[in-house]
């Protein structure tokens, strides 16, 4: 029985190991879609679109704040138009029968290795910094935790969104946000995943909040 029982655990102990080891990690994201397409008749595979920009949107630059996660808007669409691919729709500007507007925003929170209520709980604190990628000016945020000791990984609040018109009306026909938050800071492997996430389902994505996982390298 007690060489069973020490099998059992060195199996299992071989399998958080293997997966801890596998090279890839899990982006889980909380994704909520509407569609509402012309006619109740969602676009054919292989039709087109244009990306439009609010003004916020029009510089070619990062738009400032943490280090190596702002990206430009040119990076978001790029990133959008890879998503976008996956599914069928198709970036063709000269023929495009929708408007599509893309935004991604990062919150970012630091950590401490203690939580509770006297302490203002696990996150936030003194430093904490949001910043909107593409999409406007930088924000920021300040707790009131008075840290005991070294800090952990800060926790990463992503979002992206979607929206997307139809040229003729400009109605919004499609529109799907999509959330996550992790302590990986590398935006430009996670945003992808994300965007993959929020056009789940795409064109007649399920009605109501899911959760995606997507798995990407480490």
């Amino acid at each position: 029985m007690k060489r069973s029982l020490h099998s059992l655990f060195f199996t299992l102990a071989c399998a958080l190991l293997l997966s801890a080891c596998s090279g890839l990690r899990l982006v889980d994201t909380d994704v909520v879609s509407f569609a509402q397409w012309p006619n109740a008749a969602p676009p054919a595979p292989g039709s087109s679109y244009r990306f439009e920009r609010l003004p916020s949107q029009q510089s070619a630059l990062p738009q400032g704040g943490i280090s190596g996660m702002e990206l430009s808007q040119d990076q978001l669409e790029a990133i959008a138009r890879t998503a976008f691919d996956k599914v069928g729709f198709l970036n063709n500007p000269t023929a495009a029968a929708f408007n599509v507007q893309v935004s991604a925003s990062t919150r970012y929170a630091q950590r401490f290795p203690y939580n509770g209520p006297a302490f203002g709980g696990g996150f936030g604190g003194f430093g904490g910094t949001g910043v909107s990628l593409g999409a406007g000016n930088a924000g920021s945020f300040i707790g009131f935790s008075f840290p005991l000791g070294t800090y952990e990984s800060p926790l990463y609040l992503r979002e992206v969104s979607i929206l997307i018109r139809d040229l003729r009306s400009n109605a919004v026909v499609y529109e799907s946000k999509a959330t996550h938050s992790g302590v990986w800071s590398d935006a430009q492997r996670v945003l992808p995943a994300m965007f993959e996430a929020a056009l789940h389902g795409f064109p007649s994505p399920p009605t109501g909040p899911r959760r995606i996982n997507i798995e990407i390298p480490r």
